[in-house]
């Protein structure tokens, strides 16, 4: 199911990939301004009223052109506005979204839509998941990650204090918009926090992806064809993975490289997006990981070196002590990873690689170890 990095997207520059799930299976659209599509695609849903789910920021850079195209398709718009940022992915929020949809009178033939990055996405569709035991859900995502990871293959949920998404449904979307002409409005580090979920692809078991990513960054974040097709490219790798395990109970688990390290991190900053957002988290977990395995002696030195060597490239953060403020010990962060959701029977699990595109599940982590390694990463300064 992948593309070919040498294939062209077409005239009009839109990608269509679908992901076969049988009675739920479901289009994701890759390319400039499809969101101009949402009123029709919706239309042919069948739906008659519209949940709008989105944060404030990205209401008011999108949401009015959504809802216009909406309205003018004849459907009834209903929007809930959430607060940006990680915090909003609680169970306040959840509630409030939730009475906003029911209050509208949402019927089980509607559509929640959400439109931003994936707090948005995450949230959205957990209420969707839930509210008359399920309705149906589209996500239009707003941020690099989300068109590349959160927006596709159904996950949703929220945050509780003790951990990241511990409370959640599997959901799968009806449609996904992903529109790459929404990323000109993010900023540089928005780009960047993206782009190591894209580059995560290529690690897991695409090395000829990941050459590609070292050579055509730049690109990718000025827009144009390379930037539809990393994220056409993602959203392929990322669909044949959920068609193979759409539960998380194989493989699927690799799509978590990087992020049993990066959503202890997340928990250590108190999930304080101004000091480390997801992403970012998520490129210092990658590094760590694959210093791990070099460590454990399962990677070659030099490929985790490589790794570390492109993220800083992009300017993504590749050590714990690039964390601000960054003050947690190494018990405490084994002691979040000891609820990361990959744990069986008290066991620790951990993607970890034998070289670059080489990823694999790793369980029964001896925590002696993966102790002596954070005390070792904590040692250690920026480079």
């Amino acid at each position: 199911m992948r593309l070919a990095l040498g294939e062209q997207i077409g005239p009009s520059r839109q990608q269509i990939i679908r992901v076969p799930l049988g009675e739920r299976a479901y289009d994701i659209v890759v390319g400039r301004d499809v969101i101009g599509e949402a009123g029709e695609r919706l239309a042919a849903l069948g739906a008659r009223t519209v949940g709008l789910v989105t944060d404030e920021t990205v209401a008011g850079l999108h949401a009015g052109r959504v809802v216009a195209d909406l309205e003018a398709k004849g459907l009834h718009v209903v929007q809930a506005i959430v607060p940006p940022g990680e915090g909003s992915k609680s169970f306040a929020q959840l509630e409030a979204i939730c009475d906003t949809l029911l209050g509208a009178r949402l019927e089980r033939g509607d559509v929640v839509l959400a439109l931003g990055g994936g707090v948005v996405g995450d949230l959205a569709g957990f209420a969707a998941a839930i509210i008359l035991r399920g309705v149906r859900l589209v996500q239009v995502p707003t941020t690099l990650l989300s068109q590349v990871d959160s927006s596709v293959g159904g996950k949703t949920g929220i945050n509780t204090p003790r951990g990241k998404n511990l409370v959640g449904a599997f959901h799968q979307p009806s449609l996904v918009l992903a529109d790459t002409a929404l990323l000109d409005t993010l900023s540089e580090r928005e780009m960047r926090a993206g782009y190591a979920e894209v580059a995560k692809y290529g690690l897991i078991d695409d090395a000829s992806f990941f050459r590609w990513c070292e050579g055509h960054w730049r690109e990718v974040f000025l827009g144009g064809p390379e930037r539809d097709r990393a994220v056409a490219q993602s959203c392929r790798a990322k669909a044949a993975v959920v068609v193979r395990d759409e539960r998380e109970e194989g493989d699927r688990a690799l799509l978590n490289l990087g992020h049993t390290f990066g959503h202890a991190l997340e928990r250590g900053v108190a999930y304080d997006g101004s000091r480390l957002v997801h992403g970012e988290a998520v490129a210092i977990g990658m590094a760590l990981a694959f210093r791990f395995s070099a460590r454990l002696g399962l990677c070659p030195r030099e490929d985790a070196d490589r790794v570390a060597t492109h993220l800083a490239a992009v300017g993504l953060s590749t050590r714990i002590s690039d964390v601000p403020g960054a003050s947690f010990s190494a018990e405490e962060l084994l002691s979040v990873m000891g609820q990361d959701k990959k744990v069986k029977a008290g066991q620790l699990t951990f993607i970890l690689a034998r070289g670059i595109g080489k990823s694999f599940v790793a369980r029964g982590i001896d925590r002696a170890d993966v102790l002596a390694f954070l005390n070792e990463e904590l040692a250690q300064k920026s480079v």
